[in-house]
């Protein structure tokens, strides 16, 4: 289980005018704006749900997403994913859970990726039997075949896409946190990436957070939605009530946008 009560992060963002003037004065006098990413946010997701968390950009969805994980501090409140607190037991917490984050990797760029897999493993102190077995089946439903002997680099965005969920699933996490899985894919991967989630879920009751722009990942995934706006929870609802509030179809942008203006963000 996942919960948050009364979560709070504010950034400290230096700021200064341009110019060289403006360059050598900040060098005796800094000017510093804060800025509130979360305001006291508070939700619970059960073991097994797949839970949308959509937003406008900057609304706090990737700070939710890194507090959940423990590369964050909040300012206040109180945290736990399967019952232990993120930032406090590193370590334990992040060899059950897995993270991707769409605009970053987490293979090694010039190496095949059965050697980041290999390493993968050996970080997460993986038993060989476990390794395989996971291997196997992440490499069966993902499809990977001849892109375990491919460096990353070489991978088109959708193939590398594939090759991090199976890189953040080695370890047979029960949690996995999805940060715009989808963003930059084609239509093709992305039908490939939902159907994944989907089956993974169904076979491994594996909890999923999933952060998105794109509403149709919404749609086909899950079955409960956060909306959030300047880091304050705004709706927690079924897909359904989305789908209403937003008109029938979610997969326009003129939709999306009107449900954001309908509560101011």
């Amino acid at each position: 289980m996942i919960e948050m009560k009364g979560i709070c992060k504010t950034y400290r963002v230096r700021r200064r005018e341009a110019g060289l003037g403006n360059a050598l004065k900040s060098l005796f006098s800094q000017e510093y704006t804060e800025i509130p990413a979360l305001q006291s946010m508070s939700f619970t997701v059960p073991d097994g749900q797949i839970l949308g968390y959509i937003g406008p950009n900057g609304a706090g969805k990737s700070t939710t997403i890194k507090i959940l994980s423990g590369i964050l501090r909040p300012d206040g409140g109180t945290c736990t994913v399967n019952g232990l607190t993120p930032w406090e037991r590193r370590r334990e917490h992040v060899s059950r859970l897995g993270v991707v984050f769409g605009q970053r990797s987490q293979l090694w760029w010039d190496v095949p990726v059965m050697e980041s897999f290999q390493l993968l493993r050996d970080i997460y102190r993986v038993p060989a039997g476990t390794f395989r077995e996971n291997l196997d089946r992440l490499t069966a439903l993902l499809d990977l075949g001849d892109l375990l002997k491919t460096p990353a680099r070489m991978l088109s965005l959708g193939q590398r896409m594939r090759c991090e969920i199976a890189a953040a699933l080695l370890h047979g996490p029960n949690v996995l946190f999805l940060d715009e899985p989808t963003i930059g894919l084609d239509a093709v991967s992305k039908l490939k990436v939902r159907e994944f989630i989907l089956e993974q879920n169904r076979l491994c009751g594996t909890t999923v957070l999933l952060t998105t722009h794109d509403m149709q990942d919404i749609d086909a995934l899950c079955s409960r939605v956060l909306l959030i706006g300047k880091g304050q929870l705004l709706l927690d609802g079924d897909t359904a009530q989305i789908r209403a509030m937003a008109g029938e179809n979610l997969s326009t942008e003129e939709s999306v946008a009107d449900l954001y203006r309908r509560f101011g963000i």
